[in-house]
């Protein structure tokens, strides 16, 4: 095989097994055929190393899917259901989130990447308060509501993407639009002798300001938030990748439409997404 003839990594390595069966018998040529390997080996070497890199930095398009662990955290997260309530937040809420992503290189050798999704993300919070006074039956001790709301997204990820070989690690913002809300609350009330009664609800729920809604206001609540993101993952040379996300609100969760006593809430979600991103060459 003749040296200018070499255009693969594969074709380096033949080259130096063929020269070494000749004349390793040959000890007067044996450090010059030591050269002679090496030189062969790192150009093998580089040769495959930036045929990977190429492919690893490609355009790439496909869809992602996935759970979701959200709640809402903030210093006043007490007031949202109002006066006369000591208020906790409950447990993390279980969705889901699915969509499309892309990849697009923005270096050459794949190493930093931009990555684009559009996702429907459901998330939500749940919230547990109790009553102690202001009751018209002097017979009522306490009332205790635990409200669960879903919240309904579509999530914009805008990240950043650094590329360590099929490890990733991405940062960046996340806009985030919310078109749906539903509620779900269970009311127990208990009286003097010791008595309680519990209805559960689909339907309205007391805001913090104290009135009844539907199960599908969404009013008190903005309409748009801001986030900011941060992940970790792995992705391999055929598209197939698994990533972990944590993205935490900007902008408050509660819009009281200009009152002074607006309790501050953000939106706290953990993103697990298994995708399949397809190169396009």
């Amino acid at each position: 095989m003749r040296y200018e003839a070499l255009k693969t990594p594969h074709d380096h390595w033949l080259v130096a097994g063929e020269v070494l069966a000749d004349t390793c018998s040959n000890s007067l040529l044996f450090p010059f055929l030591m050269k002679k390997i090496a030189l062969l080996a790192a150009m093998g070497v580089a040769s495959f190393s930036a045929v990977h890199a190429q492919d690893a930095g490609g355009f790439r398009i496909g869809v992602k899917v996935g759970g979701t662990y959200s709640n809402i955290s903030g210093d006043n997260v007490g007031q949202i259901t109002g006066a006369n309530y000591s208020t906790d937040l409950g447990d993390y809420k279980l969705g889901y989130n699915a969509g499309v992503g892309a990849s697009i290189p923005l270096t050459s050798d794949g190493f930093l990447s931009f990555a684009p999704e559009l996702l429907y993300n459901r998330k939500g919070y749940e919230i547990k308060s109790k009553q102690t006074g202001g009751f018209s039956n002097p017979n009522i001790t306490s009332v205790e509501d635990e409200q669960q709301r879903v919240l309904h997204y579509l999530d914009v990820p805008l990240l950043a993407r650094i590329n360590a070989g099929g490890l990733f690690f991405e940062l960046g913002p996340q806009v985030s639009y919310l078109f749906g809300s539903k509620n779900k609350q269970q009311t127990t009330i208990k009286y003097s002798d010791g008595t309680k009664d519990k209805t559960e609800s689909n339907g309205g729920f007391r805001d913090y300001t104290g009135i009844s809604r539907d199960e599908a206001y969404k009013s008190d609540l903005a309409q748009f938030d801001i986030s900011g993101v941060a992940g970790v993952g792995y992705m391999t040379e055929g598209g197939i990748s698994l990533g972990l996300r944590y993205a935490r609100g900007f902008n408050s969760l509660i819009d009281t439409k200009n009152q002074d006593n607006e309790p501050k809430a953000f939106n706290n979600a953990f993103t697990l997404q298994l995708g399949y991103l397809i190169p396009t060459r």
